[in-house]
């Protein structure tokens, strides 16, 4: 043991005795830049939430006041809420879809599944400001796809950017663009499975349902959990699909129809940039807090 610890020893300091710092030399431009693109904004988001500027008296400390206030502010709960509700209904479904969709790549019984696995995973290459820009075009009553039906038909089509179904007219966005994305996820999960497993359950006489409930649907759990925390992450960062349908539907996207909406209508409109970086704040550690329990929840099951 104490040959082991001398060879240990004598491999990571110098000749002279002096600790080598060559490990650092490879750390180091990562740790610099996580620092500087992580850490750096984040300790300056906590240290503007801890002032409060105001027109007379100008920028003065106010310690943990504005927290108080965004705990207790409506408009923030409001956005939360929404979000919440977002992400019970339009999670599960694009994760649901997601998953028959690499089932279906993954059986061998798909024709072209090559072209169908390019196919469903193009929509994640497309820029989500662009994407909801095609899609607003569609939704349009007065001049897009909606509007030509009724146009062509004689219908009367609700309209999508309408108050009662603006949030899932976002979420059919959002499913569009991520589920090849989570596809990919499950589809590299699926392919690590052994062969032998599946000519194992053949032999046993198992259909494909059951090669799929005993075998494949628990080989996912692990990547079922990173995509359900890569949604979570991303409904409550919802920005884009917002603030770009705002301009066709001003009355029915407030500033504050998401927390992120609602932190950017608070700097750049409102000139509360103290405010904004404490709304940011919470709804961060919330995220973490939501993400960090689904963790642990699908671990403790995964066990």
């Amino acid at each position: 043991m104490a040959e082991a610890q001398a060879v240990v020893t004598t491999r990571v300091r110098r000749p002279g005795g002096r600790r080598s710092w060559r490990g650092w030399q490879f750390v180091g431009p990562f740790m610099a830049m996580f620092t500087l693109v992580f850490l750096a904004p984040l300790g300056y988001s906590i240290y503007l939430s801890l002032f409060q500027t105001r027109l007379i008296g100008g920028t003065t400390f106010v310690g943990i006041d504005n927290y108080r206030t965004a705990l207790s502010d409506p408009q923030f709960w409001s956005s939360f809420g929404r979000m919440a509700l977002f992400l019970v209904v339009q999670v599960p479904i694009m994760l649901f879809i997601a998953l028959l969709v690499a089932l279906a790549i993954d059986s061998g019984r798909l024709y072209g599944k090559a072209f169908f696995r390019v196919s469903v995973f193009l929509p994640y290459a497309v820029p989500a400001v662009v994407a909801t820009l095609m899609w607003s075009y569609m939704y349009g009553s007065e001049f897009g796809l909606v509007s030509d039906i009724n146009d062509a038909f004689g219908l009367s089509l609700p309209n999508p950017l309408s108050a009662h179904l603006l949030l899932a007219s976002i979420g059919n966005i959002v499913t569009w663009e991520f589920v090849g994305y989570n596809m990919l996820i499950f589809y590299s999960a699926l392919k690590v499975v052994p062969a032998s497993l599946y000519e194992a359950a053949e032999i046993d006489g198992a259909g494909q349902v059951r090669i799929v409930w005993a075998i494949k649907i628990p080989a996912l759990r692990g990547a079922l959990l990173i995509a359900t925390i890569f949604s979570i992450i991303g409904t409550f960062q919802l920005f884009n699909e917002p603030a770009i349908l705002k301009h066709l539907a001003p009355n029915v996207i407030t500033t504050y129809y998401t927390p992120n909406f609602y932190a950017y209508s608070l700097s750049f409109s409102g000139q509360q940039q103290n405010y904004s970086a404490t709304v940011a704040i919470v709804m961060g550690v919330i995220t973490v807090v939501i993400a960090y329990l689904v963790q642990v929840r699908g671990m403790r099951k995964a066990v």
